[in-house]
This record gives C-alpha cells, structure tokens and sequence, in this order.
C-alpha cells in the first residue's frame, strides 16, 4: 500500500507549524515588497494624477484627459506617428533578426562566435554614440546619405518621387537609427529558440518529399514561432517607451509619445495629459501581450515549461 509523503509530513509536524504559510512565500516576500513600492505603486499614483489632474483643454470633457484621444486631432496624429513608426520598426527588425539568427545557427562553432560577439558588441556602445554617429552617416554630407541620394535623385527627376532626400530630422532616421538599436534584443531570443529545434526534423521533412521553402514553412517555422512572438512583443514593447533615438534623429520633427510625455511633464508641466499618455501606453502594452498570449504559450515562450 502506497503511502503519500506529504501527508504524513503534514500529520508528523506540530500544529502550529501547520498553519503557517509555506517557507517559500515568505522567501518571497521581500521580493514582492520591493514590487509594490517601486513597481505598482509608482503606476497608481500615475494612473491617479491621468484622474485628477485635468488639462485646461480637457475640461468638460466626458472622460477627462482620456476624452482627448478622441476629441483632439493633435493627439490622435501623435499616436497614430508612435504606432506608425513603432509597427514598421518591429516588422523590419524582426525580419533582419530572424535572418541574422537562423544564419548563427546553421554556420559552424567558430563564425557562430564571431556572429554572436557583433551582436553583443552593440551592447557596449551607448546610445547616444550610436544615434550621434548615425546623424553624422545620414546627414546630407554623410557616406550614406550620398550613395542613396545616386538613386534617389534620378527618381526625383523622373518625377517617381518628389521632394528631396532628408534622412535626418524624419521618420526615415528614426527608423533607422531604431532598428539598429532593437536588432540584439530581436536577434538573441529568435537564437536562443532556434537553437531548441531539434534540426533533424528538417532532414526528416527532406526525406518525405518536402522541398527547401515546404520544409521551412510548414516545420521550422512553426517550431520557431514561440522565440518569434517573443522577439516580437520584446522589439515592440521597447520601441513605444523608446526616447533618445528618436528625440536625437527626429530633431525636433518626429515627436513620439515618450518625448511628448517628457515635455509635457517637464516643460509645459501638463502632468495631466503627460500621465493620460502614458497610462494608454501602458494598457495599449498589456493589451498586446494578452493578444499574444491568445497565438502562442507564453509560459513556453518565456521559458516556464
């Protein structure tokens, strides 16, 4: 007759021990303080103000600062922007990422290390060099704004295009300078699933008929959704909080929300419409990830199974 352990633990030890919580939450507590006082109750007292501190040009509004989304065209073009630019980002560093990653998997050990250390490398570089450094490429003396403006200008001619190249202060720059820094985050988690796949699947599709791209689509593919979705959400996430690039590449003429949220709170001290922002990224945030949750597990994707 099998006898459970826990059950005779539970009668062997005292009562009083009985009704105390498990050891293990109390190791947590500390944690989960440290959560509450620096990490939910920062976002309430966010929340609160967005409440009670109505803007001048939100007063009588149904919902307050929140009935500015739609009622005012400035902050419905500002939004629009932020997505905009935050969408075509993630597709495109997304798209590079899974290239970059699928190649470190598929080369042998020593160019998987050498690819791996240029990945990495762009962690030791700081922000602020790297979007100085980009405005000094793609400004209109730059190495890169020359060799672009040789097919651009032709087009212009030809009337295919119009207005002239800027590749500083436009979306085109912040684009730019966005992926480049949005790539590693894009890349690690996309090499890290792949490298969990099982590659003798793909021979296995090989030998039952399965062509080069039938094989991809229908096996690797699906094998490597989870580190997809979770590059995805990862890239996306990072680029509607994203600030210095955008404020430095932009110059002034590509307002994103986050700079607009720091120049409402710090210059024209609308704390209101600041905090409002903020509090619909952040629902707009969860939101995504709870669409996400609906494609994929995201306990499988982060790892917890």
């Amino acid at each position: 007759m099998a006898v459970d352990a826990r059950s005779v633990r539970e009668r062997a030890a005292p009562r009083f021990l009985q009704a105390l919580p498990s050891v293990y939450w109390l190791l947590l507590l500390p944690a989960l303080g440290l959560l509450v006082a620096f990490y939910i109750w920062p976002l309430v007292q966010v929340l609160w103000i967005s409440l009670i501190e109505i803007s001048p040009n939100a007063e009588g509004l149904a919902l307050g600062n929140y009935g500015l989304l739609f009622t005012d065209p400035g902050i419905q073009r500002l939004l629009w922007r932020t997505a905009r630019i935050c969408l075509i980002t993630t597709l495109i560093t997304i798209a590079l990422g899974y290239v970059v990653a699928y190649a470190m998997v598929h080369v042998d050990t020593q160019h998987r290390l050498l690819l791996l250390f240029g990945v990495l490398l762009t962690f030791w570089l700081s922000v602020l060099i790297r979007a100085f450094a980009w405005i000094l490429l793609l400004r209109s003396d730059g190495v890169i704004f020359d060799a672009v403006n040789l097919f651009y200008e032709p087009l212009r001619q030809l009337g295919v295009v119009e207005g002239r190249l800027r590749l500083v202060r436009s979306e085109t720059g912040v684009i730019i300078g966005m992926v480049h820094y949005m790539l590693p985050y894009a890349i690690l988690p996309l090499f890290a699933n792949m490298q969990g796949i099982d590659q003798r699947v793909m021979l296995a599709a090989r030998g039952l008929g399965a062509g080069p791209f039938g094989s991809f689509w229908r096996v690797y593919l699906p094998l490597s959704l989870p580190g997809l979705v979770g590059a995805t959400i990862l890239v996306l996430v990072f680029s509607l909080g994203f600030f210095i690039t955008p404020a430095l590449l932009g110059g002034g003429r590509v307002v994103m929300a986050a700079e607009y949220i720091y120049v409402s709170m710090d210059v024209t001290l609308r704390w209101g419409l600041a905090t409002m922002l903020a509090t619909t990224i952040l629902a707009a945030t969860l939101a995504l990830v709870a669409l996400m949750a609906r494609i994929v597990d995201l306990r499988t994707m982060f790892g917890a199974k």
